[in-house]
This record gives C-alpha cells, structure tokens and sequence, in this order.
C-alpha cells in the first residue's frame, strides 16, 4: 500500500513529505527508531481517521469516564451551577438561546470548528460572548484536549455603540414622570451614577446624614462605593426614612426597570440611551470636571481602571494653559 508521507533525513535530521502537497515538515529528531515511529503515527492517521477518534476515545476514558457522554449542555449546566446571584440569572437565560440548540446534544471530543462558527453565523453578540466563555470553560476543566478554535480565528465581539443620556435628555424624563418615586430615581441615578440595581436597592439606613455619605456594595462586582451628596439631599428627604428607598421598584426585576424605561423614553422621543446610559453620564461628567480617576472609580463601585476610562471615553476634556 502507498504511505501518503515518507521519511528522509537531511542533515542528521528525519524529516516526513507529504506526497499530496508535496510539503516538508520536520520531525524534530535525529532517532531512525522515534522517527519511524512517529511517520507511522501520521500516515495511520490519514488512514483511518475514524478509527483515530475511537483510539482518542479509549486512551481519554482511561483518565474521564465522561469524556465520550459530555456534552455542551453539561458545560452550560456545570457553568450555572458556578455562578450565584444576577450572574447566575444572567447565565440562565442565555442557556435558553435558540442559537445553542445546535450545540447541546453534541459531544465535546466530536465538536469540530465548524460546528462553533455556525452557531456563531447564526447567533448574535451575546452568543459570542458566552460561546468563547464555555469553550474556555471546557479548556480549563480539561473536557477539550486542545482549542476547537483557535484564539486568534475567534470572530471579534462587536458591540453596539453605546453613549451617555445628556442633561436635556435626562430632564424631559424627569419632568414627564408623574410618579414621585421614579422620578426620585432617576434623579438619583444622575447624580450618583450608580446601576439601576444598586440604586433601585438603597435603602435608607445607606444614608448617613452626620457624614452626608451614601454608601452601598455592588451587586455585580461586590465593590464598596461610597459617595458623599450635596444637591442629592433634597431628594433623600422626600423618600422614606426607613427601609428600601424605593419599595416598588426594588421588588421588579431590572429587566421590567428596564422596560419601564423605554416606555417613558417613547412618551419624549427620545432613542439610543438606556437606564446604563446614566453612568456613561456620570463618568463622562467626572471626566470632564477633573475628577481623579480613583474617585471616579470608587463611585462607580468598581476597581477596573479600564472599565471606567470606557465609560468616560466620550468626554470632552479642554486642558488649561500651563500658564
């Protein structure tokens, strides 16, 4: 039978050719015996391909009885199972994808590339935001043997240009909201630029009206912020003195917030902002009014330096004269 590669050595080093393409590569030994070995390896494996992933499967067993059951759906369960809180909910919902359906029922050590691009092609951004964060799962816990794509041949994340909510935005709101709580609310969410959660959850024990600070942890991050307020007062004293600040909304989930939100942007006309566009404006404003960043950061309640130069990269900042 004729061997689709052969050996031969040059310089004391065994090299193999294939002789479809003609290509040369090196084997990296000066051993007759490995090199054989090795030549062998590859012309059996152009051979019988399917018999190869059965060897795989047998070798792999002897080291992870699940290797040939594990499934995507089991990385998708075991990634949940890790995560606590919003995050977990977050997870949750983006299991339910349609976009995955493809991928569930499939067994990792089958899973080629083409198989990920597809539901990549067909999916949106979160799908590739997600997609890379079980494929790196799966590397971490060593349910993959290797990439099933490699890290550079990812299609780049692109997400949707996102601003702040201006000042004239943010008083049509306030001056068309009719409830006095939500108003409350949104004022608030300008002035600290807090998240919606984080704001929707304060309560009045937050307060501290002897230091004039307001203080909270994040939930996403578990990040302190605490804030001292001036203007803000006025709106502390309408709501209540004890409990939640805003009982309603603390009770919704940030999704129905969220489109309560949107509904009160359709009655203004106003499009392209969301309840996260305030603390694009609050960064934005820090910026510009030469906040230092530590202060910002600590404010937004969290520690990326990175994180927060996003939110504020749209800030007009004019540098006096050093005069």
């Amino acid at each position: 039978m004729n061997q689709r590669f052969i050996l031969f050595q040059r310089a004391g080093v065994f090299y193999y050719e294939d002789r479809q393409t003609r290509k040369q590569i090196s084997l990296r030994t000066r051993d007759r015996a490995e090199a054989l070995t090795l030549l062998h390896a590859k012309n059996e494996s152009a051979r019988q391909p399917v018999l190869n992933l059965q060897l795989a499967r047998v070798y792999l067993a002897a080291s992870d009885t699940q290797v040939a059951t594990r499934t995507w759906q089991t990385v998708l369960d075991e990634i949940i199972r890790t995560k606590t809180g919003a995050n977990q909910e977050r997870w949750i919902a983006s299991a339910k994808s349609k976009q995955f359906d493809a991928l569930r029922s499939r067994t990792l050590i089958e899973t080629q590339p083409e198989h990920l691009l597809h539901v990549l092609q067909e999916g949106t951004v979160l799908t590739n935001v997600y997609l890379r964060r079980m494929h790196n799962f799966a590397l971490d816990m060593s349910w993959l043997p290797a990439s099933v794509i490699p890290k550079r041949q990812w299609p780049p994340v692109c997400y949707k240009e996102k601003r702040a909510i201006t000042f004239d935005e943010h008083t049509k709101i306030v001056e068309r909201e009719h409830n006095p709580a939500t108003r409350a609310f949104y004022q608030l969410l300008w002035h600290l630029g807090g998240s919606q959660s984080d704001i929707a959850t304060l309560t009045a024990e937050d307060i501290d009206w002897s230091q004039r600070t307001v203080s909270y942890r994040r939930r996403k991050t578990g990040v302190s912020a605490l804030i001292s307020f001036g203007v803000e007062a006025a709106i502390f004293r309408e709501l209540p003195k004890s409990g939640p600040l805003f009982p309603a909304l603390a009770r919704i989930h940030e999704r129905h917030r969220a489109k309560l939100f949107i509904k009160r942007l359709a009655t203004v006309g106003i499009t392209g902002v969301s309840l996260h566009s305030y603390r694009y404006a609050w960064a934005e404003r820090a910026k510009e009014a030469g906040y230092p960043e530590r202060f910002a950061m600590q404010a937004l309640g969290h520690s990326s330096k990175a994180v927060h130069r996003a939110y504020a990269k749209r800030a007009v900042v004019t540098v006096p004269p050093l005069s």
